[in-house]
């Protein structure tokens, strides 16, 4: 009889301890988890792809909250889209934290969130598309583009049951709405506009506010961050240092142009551009299509270094290969509904037009200006083929009167592109052309003396 006292006492302890263990998983089951996503800086693909991750985590982790904490001035319309539709698409409570502004792109993620709260002081809405001029300054884009963006701000906030004519009105400046805004302005809000026309549910002061508001302070917060390769894409993808890869890929094509065969400046060159063109490529920017212009510009341009004699039609033609390659990849391939941006084709003949106005003014400086110095005479094998030069070739380390090699013949020992080296009786000099290209043993003469540069014409 004690036996069986004894063992409905262990069996009731044994149940209390279960019902201990259940309720504290249900509650962790039951507890909401709320994802803060940051959208902050400038709106490019390397964020939206970014958002899109953090909102598939959140998806995948059952979030019941998704919060966007905004601080932009905008972006790229189609990254801005690519968020809108993974926000949509997620199916989870979505709220829009306007932390200072949501300019340009930023207020279309705002308005595809279901409630839009902002800080004191915060601004939301002038969203009209521009194009930018080489110049560097902005102008609105056409009718057809500004009548898209406006229908997508329209459906984004007739979706989630904000004031569409706001939304309209953010965009184009020829919407005019009684009491809020004149025809030929476009919107933009404060926070107590924003409250005062219902386009903002509430008002707060930072997301421990925002959390109370919505009754989610028992809550767990999940911040997500950009990992490594997010940060690198966005890097690479920089309008600024993107432009800087190009140049230094441009500098190091003309200098491996200067002398036959390969070397480091080649190399850096090919390098910058592989690191341009694959940010791009990792973002979607780039194609197939871009990527086989790439490599057909590359092979023929190592033809022309490596076979064909001069410089002619085949290394041209790599060469405009490659820069339409990366002018290509530059532009967003938008959907056949979509209209082409013509601000994405100035942007993007503004990367490649101010690259190569780079390259020419680096040129201009590098040989005006570092010839003399020691770091240019430090450096400059590195942009030339590496000769040996033995006593027994000819070679002499004393110092010549170039005047007197004036109107002489003799022949080239390498080829002049145009700096190489000829022999003149037993000497062998470094000497230049006027730009032509003059193959190696071919028969040459003196025409004139500059300073100490001796140049050359092939004799026919």
């Amino acid at each position: 009889m004690k036996r069986v006292k004894r063992g409905r006492f262990y069996f009731s302890i044994l149940l209390i301890i279960f019902a201990i263990f259940s309720n504290l998983y249900s509650i962790g089951q039951n507890k909401k988890i709320v994802y803060v996503i940051p959208i902050k800086g400038t709106i490019d693909l390397g964020l939206s792809g970014f958002v899109e991750r953090a909102i598939k985590e959140a998806r995948d982790k059952g979030a019941k909250v998704l919060i966007l904490e905004i601080d932009t001035f905008g972006g790229r319309v189609d990254a801005a889209t690519q968020i809108r539709d993974a926000i949509f698409e997620s199916g989870i409570q979505s709220i829009a934290f306007i932390n200072k502004r949501a300019i340009s792109a930023g207020a279309l993620i705002s308005l595809a969130t279901n409630s839009i709260v902002m800080v004191p002081g915060s601004t939301i809405g002038a969203a009209t598309p521009v194009a930018f001029s080489p110049a560097g300054t902005t102008s609105p884009t056409g009718e057809k583009e500004i009548s898209y963006v406006r229908k997508e701000f329209k459906a984004t906030a007739e979706k989630t049951g904000h004031p569409a004519d706001l939304a309209e009105a953010m965009v184009d400046p020829d919407v005019e709405i009684k009491g809020v805004i004149k025809k030929g302005k476009l919107l933009t809000l404060t926070t107590q506009e924003a409250l005062k026309l219902k386009l903002a549910a509430h008002q707060a002061s930072g997301i421990s506010e925002l959390m109370k508001i919505y009754g989610l302070m028992d809550a767990e917060i999940i911040e997500p961050g950009l990992n490594w390769s997010e940060n690198f894409v966005r890097f690479l993808t920089n309008p600024m240092f993107s432009g800087l890869l190009l140049t230094i890929g441009f500098l190091g094509i003309y200098f491996e142009l200067q002398a036959p065969g390969w070397g480091i400046s080649g190399t850096i060159g090919v390098i910058c551009l592989i690191l341009f063109f694959g940010g791009y490529l990792l973002v979607g920017l780039a194609q197939w299509t871009e990527i086989i212009l790439f490599m057909a510009g590359t092979i023929l341009l190592t033809i022309e270094i490596f076979t064909i004699p001069g410089f002619g039609f085949v290394g041209v033609s790599g060469i405009f290969f490659i820069i339409l390659s990366i002018f290509l990849s530059l532009i967003k391939k938008p959907a056949p509904d979509v209209p082409v941006f013509r601000g994405d084709y100035l942007r993007a003949l503004q990367t490649v037009v101010w690259s190569l106005v780079a390259t020419l003014a680096t040129l201009f400086v590098i040989f005006k200006f570092f010839p003399s110095t020691r770091i240019w005479k430090r450096f400059e094998n590195a942009f030339a083929l590496k000769f040996k030069e033995e006593s027994n070739l000819g070679y002499k380390v004393t110092l010549f009167n170039a005047e007197a090699f004036k109107g002489k013949e003799g022949r080239t020992v390498t080829v002049l592109r145009p700096i190489g080296k000829i022999q003149i009786g037993d000497e062998i000099i470094d000497a230049t052309t006027d730009g032509e290209y003059i193959g190696a043993g071919k028969k040459i003469k003196v025409v004139r003396i500059e300073g100490n540069n001796i140049i050359v014409s092939e004799e026919v």
